[in-house]
């Protein structure tokens, strides 16, 4: 199994990227603004990329301020029964955010953008909680 993994550091209160991360506020200004997302075990969060079909996650950990791990339930072929989890931690004030996208069956070209993204993804929140 492949996996996509990223860390970046941001100079914002834990509460703050945390709550980015489980709300439909906060996942609105750095991913998408057609969701429904709702921070509470087995809720299944939607996203809408204007792709002809609604991404669904399944939420399977929330440790506020801590972690948050998605099972991908319906979307691209190649994201179903994949994982995201999102790790933080907190030293001197600044939040290193690990990005795990886990269990995907091959490296293929929609991988390679996938990673991209993810990196976008993270450099996109770190603008919203550090501004």
């Amino acid at each position: 199994m492949e996996s996509i993994e990223h860390i970046n550091y941001i100079k914002a209160p834990i509460s703050k990227v945390y709550n980015t991360l489980i709300s439909e506020d906060g996942l609105g200004n750095i991913w998408t603004k057609k969701l429904q997302v709702k921070p509470e075990i087995g809720f299944v969060n939607e996203f809408d990329f204007d792709e002809g079909y609604i991404t669904k996650f399944k939420i399977l950990v929330l440790v506020e301020n801590s972690k948050i791990v998605w099972e991908c339930i319906v979307s691209d072929e190649e994201w179903v029964g994949t994982k995201v989890s999102f790790e933080l931690i907190e030293k001197d004030k600044v939040i290193t955010i690990k990005l795990k996208h886990f269990d995907w069956r091959a490296r293929t070209e929609f991988y390679g953008w996938c990673n991209y993204n993810w990196a976008m993804f993270l450099y996109r929140l770190k603008n919203h909680c550090e501004n």
